[in-house]
């Protein structure tokens, strides 16, 4: 990695700090600059414009949530076990913050924000995919809607939770 990729890993992780602590809605070019402690121009100079920056900083944040939940999950198993291993992540303290920012994120895009729908969808089919390389089963058919069952479940779940319906979600993750 060279001195400029070390700098924008850098930049980029304070950048997604910022909008894990508070949120897309107060990540406006301004409160980004001073998060990565540069002006708005030199963050600029860094990102053709902010929806690049917010794209960046949303896969960022996604690279760290597939890291945290690739610890969770060493071997391909069944989908109840994967389940079973990812839904008290996905509704802890830790990983919330994370879930309040893909929550955000799918309002926005539900709202007609062609950014935050283009950079939702990429996310989810990374973590579709990612979910894909998780799941143990007899088939590539089976693998795909195992895949397709895991993601919908734990989005379900991580909704309910977001509307004050967490006991709803732990009692369907059994």
């Amino acid at each position: 990695m060279t001195l400029s990729d070390t700098r924008r890993a850098a930049m980029l992780d304070a950048l997604a700090d910022h909008v894990l602590a508070h949120g897309l809605a107060a990540s406006s070019l301004r409160p980004l600059a001073k998060a990565a402690g540069l002006s708005d121009r030199m963050l600029l100079y860094h990102f053709k414009d902010k929806n690049a920056v917010l794209a960046a900083t949303l896969a960022t944040i996604a690279s760290r949530l597939t890291v945290m939940l690739g610890d969770a999950v060493a071997a391909p198993m069944p989908l109840p076990e994967v389940r079973a291993r990812l839904v008290p992540l996905l509704l802890g303290d830790a990983l919330w913050p994370y879930m309040r920012v893909w929550l955000e994120m799918a309002a926005l895009a539900a709202q007609g924000d062609a950014l935050f729908a283009e950079v939702g969808e990429a996310i989810g089919r990374g973590f579709y995919a990612w979910g894909y390389a998780q799941v143990a089963a007899p088939t590539p058919e089976r693998r795909a809607i195992d895949a397709a069952q895991l993601l919908t479940s734990l989005e379900g779940m991580v909704l309910l939770k977001s509307i004050g319906m967490e006991d709803v979600a732990r009692l369907a993750a059994g």
